[in-house]
């Protein structure tokens, strides 16, 4: 039970604490719709399942205690940040067409979810540690399925709530009315996300 509300207190404090993956979905939700936040949201959740995966099977472990493992990490989440960050901030000023009207669109906006989310050195470690410094060892391979979906769900339901705030169609048309503005300063706050990730360190 102690195992089960640690587990539980930190993955909604991390899910809480505003970064890349709250900038990304308030960017698709305001910009195209409540469809598109959604959809970017299950990215960032499959994008957790990703980290559960290799950390139960072992390759977390590894991860971890690997330097040069996280610095690629970081290295290639740097550069899909700032990489986003330039293209919301070149964006055409208005939005003429719906991106949930096709099925490319939709498959595009879960992908900038789950790249953002994968990407991320930060959701790496929040998981590993999670795994290595909450769980015991000793923890059955089922239960520590169940809260990897656990920590999956949590980042659905967020960003989901997230993704229904910022497409609400008054807030959505006062945002888009300052889309130009918006445009800069969110591909501001995810370039400099991405510079945060290139030139910290991260702890082991």
């Amino acid at each position: 039970m102690t195992e089960l509300i640690a587990v539980a207190i930190i993955t909604i404090l991390a899910v809480i604490s505003p970064g890349a993956d709250f900038a990304m979905i308030t960017r698709n939700s305001y910009l195209y719709g409540r469809r598109a936040g959604i959809l970017a949201a299950f990215g960032i959740a499959s994008g957790i399942l990703v980290h559960v995966a290799y950390t139960i099977l072992g390759i977390g472990i590894l991860i971890a205690h690997s330097p040069n493992i996280l610095l690629t990490i970081k290295i290639a989440g740097a550069i899909y940040l700032i990489y986003i960050g330039y293209k919301t901030i070149t964006s055409k000023t208005e939005i003429d067409v719906d991106i949930n009207s096709t099925k490319n669109a939709s498959i595009t906006v879960f992908r900038t979810g789950f790249l953002t989310n994968v990407l991320n050195p930060k959701a790496t470690l929040f998981v590993v540690s999670t795994f290595t410094q909450i769980i015991s060892s000793s923890t059955s391979i089922g239960l520590q399925v169940g809260y990897g979906i656990f920590m999956s769900l949590m980042h659905l339901l967020w960003f989901i709530g997230v993704a229904i705030f910022f497409s609400h169609h008054k807030l959505r048309a006062a945002m888009l009315e300052k889309q130009t503005m918006l445009n800069r300063v969110i591909g501001v706050i995810l370039m400099g996300l991405g510079v945060s990730l290139g030139v910290i360190p991260i702890a082991n």
